[in-house]
């Protein structure tokens, strides 16, 4: 969170983040990725690279999906979101975070 505020002080036009919630509570991840949108409202360009790949992509212009170091699928990231395919391979179950930080859902997507 740290080096996310300081690059920031730097009014950077892209901005690159590398697994930024990585080890963080729920509620820390939901006010990172409100922020990262507050962000992008700014004008920032952002990649990200993120292990909450349902939450990334929900944000998401465009996303990217990479298998063995090759990109699988890419597009928009609600489209992303809605491949049978992206969401039977790597997003599994629908999980979501509501606002107060709890985890609801968790019902398969192919119900």
């Amino acid at each position: 969170m740290l080096a996310i505020g300081r690059a920031l002080m730097a009014e950077p036009s892209v901005l690159l983040l590398d697994e930024p919630t990585a080890g963080l509570a729920p509620e820390l991840t939901l006010r990172l990725f409100r922020q990262v949108q507050e962000v992008r409202a700014a004008g920032a360009t952002i990649l990200m690279v993120e292990q909450n790949a349902r939450r990334a992509l929900e944000i998401s212009d465009r996303g990217y999906v990479f298998d063995l170091g090759r990109n699988r699928f890419n597009g928009a990231g609600k489209e992303l979101l809605e491949d049978p395919e992206v969401v039977n391979a790597y997003l599994g179950r629908a999980q979501t975070l509501h606002s107060d930080g709890d985890l609801v859902g968790g019902e398969d997507l192919d119900e």
